[in-house]
């Protein structure tokens, strides 16, 4: 299966040497995966794909930056989401990917009055997923504060916990939202949370979050979660 990853940011050089950049943490997720052949687009740096059926599915990363930010980049970006979900491309967002196919499609992000959600967090999961059979839940990385605040016509929520009531959603049949960071480990959280605590995460948040990195996340399930959503996209 040919991939398309959007990357949306770069890791700051300071911390390239725990986990590379993000190209390396998703190739590392799917390293188990003799299926998946991911192709890079630098779209934060303006290189967008020619078309929305140049690869047989699509995967977007996570960023710094906001969905509402006023760059070019990202409006690009948010057309040719609509471009894929038009032509029915499979398509996977994660994180700033979740809230980018969420505004693009007609719902809106905003900066949650809950705060930041840092640390590995546990997400129930919906019944009745045939990629992810028997789940209850699982386990994921996250680093974030803003939240899908409303949903666009045809999605429907398959993951929530009480700070992040939009964990997981599909947009009709070929898109799934991710607000999670499965390609993340807990050394690499632990460094943006510690870069960031006292400043812009509140002490006692990333105190909390980091405690949490004692439980080890669900990368391998989410994984298979993704490329199982993706081949029942396609079928």
């Amino acid at each position: 299966m040919k991939i398309g990853l959007l990357i949306c940011d770069h890791v700051r050089p300071v911390h390239l040497d725990i986990a590379g950049d993000y190209d390396e943490m998703f190739s590392r997720l799917f390293d188990h995966r003799d299926d998946v052949e991911l192709v890079t687009y630098n779209v934060v740096n303006g290189e967008m794909p020619d078309r929305a059926t140049e690869c047989a599915a699509w995967l977007t990363t996570g960023s710094r930056y906001s969905v509402n930010d006023d760059e070019q980049w990202i409006r690009d970006l948010e057309e040719f989401v609509r471009e894929v979900a038009e032509d029915r491309v499979p398509l996977v967002g994660v994180c700033f990917g979740h809230q980018l196919i969420a505004k693009a499609l007609g719902g809106s992000v905003v900066r949650s009055e809950r705060g930041w959600g840092v640390g590995i967090k546990e997400v129930e999961i919906a019944d009745g997923l045939d990629w992810a059979k028997n789940a209850g839940s699982c386990r994921v990385a996250s680093v974030h504060q803003d939240q899908v605040d409303r949903l666009p016509p045809d999605a429907e929520i398959l993951g929530w916990n009480d700070h992040c009531p939009v964990s997981m959603m599909s947009v009709g049949s070929t898109i799934l939202g991710l607000q999670g960071h499965p390609e993340m480990g807990p050394d690499y959280i632990e460094a943006v949370v510690q870069m960031r605590k006292g400043t812009l995460i509140p002490e006692d948040v990333a105190d909390e979050g980091l405690a949490s990195l004692v439980n080890e996340p669900d990368t391998t399930m989410l994984a298979d979660w993704i490329v199982g959503f993706l081949e029942t996209a396609m079928s």
